[in-house]
């Protein structure tokens, strides 16, 4: 197992793990909200530096797989239309649909491209203006500024060949489904530093407060998550409920005010499904009506989808963070990065996609 010490940061991470044990008395179940926190645990080990007390849940702070089932097929019938270029970061091309994935739409002659900034799928419909281009808009707040300033210049150049497909979620209100959730084992949050970022921490305290939970902002390296678990226990173990800004290098309480501006102009609060979880009220962006012939759902006709959900595929429970991934009877058996499932195992924040990856193939908690 490939611990921190390779980090030249070993010591510093076993001071944090032994102050962790020393303050723990009793179990904690804590949920890193983040997919990128996820893989930062698993790839280095930090859940086995822990005393066994302390149980991590692995959160559904993953935007490509909680991209609601039916928003794929969507994806799909548009990307198959004749004149369409179809343009998407690479992690979405393998997300499987009812049927197939962009990969296989691509291989049938479908003009799909991968990109690595929405502002690019501008560039190809001001190159193209005989084509229609299609940027597929996921992502939580981290990456909505940039999603909404491409729709903005799109509008401003009079692109009117260019639209997205919308599926932005937010943190905040998955906190509350999760917390208000029958049978919810979550007694602390590490909250995403880069979400944060952007948003801010604002939001925050009344979650804290109404649901007597800690939340700590943290980031993505090792040691900032072992920081982040540190001072969650301490919390607990304290009886305090409390936000935590262990991620002051990069975000503040107010968050970044250009940013907020340009997505209260271009985006508005919507209900949103997430896959594997449901519908989320005000959990979610759709564009503003004042953008509105911008959205792709709304310029192409793909209404009617029949959706089919793998039955072999447990990833909504491990979205909800009550299943480990290796706990899932499919989990590196019929369901792997090269023949997917779900999204969880092809996606780079995927919960599933980590455990394969670093070789999580025992479920050490059952064994014991």
């Amino acid at each position: 197992m490939k611990y921190l010490t390779e980090y030249g940061d070993g010591e510093i991470a076993q001071k944090l793990a032994h102050e962790i044990r020393q303050i723990t008395t009793r179990p904690w179940a804590l949920m890193e909200v983040c997919g990128g926190q996820t893989h930062s645990i698993i790839r280095n080990g930090i859940d086995q530096l822990l005393p066994p007390e302390i149980e991590l849940i692995h959160g559904p702070g993953c935007p490509v797989c909680v991209t609601p089932l039916g928003l794929i097929d969507q994806a799909l019938e548009i990307a198959a239309q004749p004149g369409v270029i179809f343009c998407s970061f690479g992690d979405m091309l393998r997300v499987p649909g009812s049927t197939k994935d962009l990969f296989r739409v691509k291989s049938e002659g479908a003009d799909v491209r991968v990109v690595y900034s929405p502002l690019d799928a501008v560039n190809i419909a001001r190159q193209s203006p005989e084509r229609q281009v299609v940027f597929f808009g996921i992502g939580f707040e981290t990456t909505a500024p940039a999603n909404a300033m491409a729709v903005k210049m799109a509008r401003q150049q009079g692109l009117k060949n260019f639209s997205m497909l919308v599926s932005h979620v937010l943190v905040p209100p998955a906190i509350e489904a999760i917390m208000t959730s029958p049978g919810n084992r979550v007694q602390a949050f590490l909250a995403a530093g880069h979400v944060c970022s952007v948003m801010g921490y604002w939001q925050y305290p009344p979650l804290a407060a109404r649901h007597g939970v800690p939340i700590v902002i943290t980031g993505f390296e090792p040691l900032d998550v072992m920081d982040g678990i540190r001072r969650a226990v301490a919390q607990l173990e304290s009886g305090r409920n409390e936000v935590e800004n262990a991620y002051e290098r990069a975000v503040n309480f107010d968050g970044n005010g250009t940013a907020q501006q340009i997505l209260n102009e271009v985006f508005e609060v919507t209900d949103r499904a997430w896959r594997g979880i449901g519908v989320i009220p005000k959990s979610g962006w759709s564009l503003q009506p004042a953008y509105r012939e911008f959205d792709a759902a709304y310029r192409f006709s793909v209404t009617d989808i029949q959706t089919c959900e793998s039955t072999l595929c447990h990833s909504g429970e491990v979205l909800q963070g009550r299943l480990k991934p290796n706990q899932c009877p499919a989990f590196g058996k019929e369901c792997t990065p090269r023949k997917p499932l779900g999204a969880t195992m092809v996606s780079s924040e995927g919960a599933c996609a980590a455990y394969y990856n670093y070789g999580r193939f025992l479920n050490i908690s059952a064994a014991n």
